[in-house]
């Protein structure tokens, strides 16, 4: 493998990991509902589990209201059921043809519980990025194509990318977290 082909695989690992992360920060709650709070809820969909996204439309109509609009009328308990049991805080509210989910204010001390949960999927991310940097320059140091000079240099390159990536982390997080303690 080459060194250009080692840093441009090592890019396009970090970008994942960013938006990786960026689709986690999505389901931390904020004031504001939010169709990506509900994703990665599992429903037991005729014994096998599938995404709330996979058995209905969800849409925000008002800044505090998810409206949860199941194809089939049959899964509605199924996902009532699945929205109590999740650690969301929310009740759904069916009136036989959608769930509406109402969005409650935070509270001060919730807004604080979240901004937690957000630095620890934060500091998640800069670890996957950094095990990425890891493999990178394992990947330099293993192959024999590579001449030490040009491992040095491409490791240097390899640090460059970590710190960019790491920057644009740090900028999602704040803007999470100013996100997260607005009222």
């Amino acid at each position: 493998m080459s060194v250009s082909s080692i840093l441009k695989d090592t890019e396009t690992r970090m970008g994942k990991t960013l938006e990786s992360t960026a689709a986690d920060f999505a389901t931390l709650r904020t004031g504001r509902a939010n169709p990506a709070m509900l994703d990665g809820l599992k429903v037991d969909y005729y014994g096998s589990p599938m995404n709330v996204r996979d058995l209905a439309n969800i849409t925000s109509p008002e800044p505090r209201v998810l409206l949860i609009e199941p194809w089939d009328k049959a899964a509605m308990p199924l996902i009532e059921k699945a929205i109590m049991n999740s650690n969301l805080g929310l009740n759904p509210n069916n009136d036989g043809m959608r769930i509406r989910l109402n969005i409650p204010a935070l509270t001060t001390e919730r807004r604080k519980e979240f901004v937690k949960q957000l630095a620890g999927k934060a500091e998640a991310g800069r670890v996957a990025l950094r095990n990425i940097r890891r493999d990178a320059n394992e990947h330099l140091k293993k192959d024999e194509e590579v001449t030490e000079d040009e491992a040095k240099r491409a490791e240097k390159d390899v640090q460059k990318l970590l710190d960019k990536y790491v920057a644009e982390l740090e900028a999602m997080t704040k803007t999470k977290e100013s996100e997260l303690l607005e009222n």
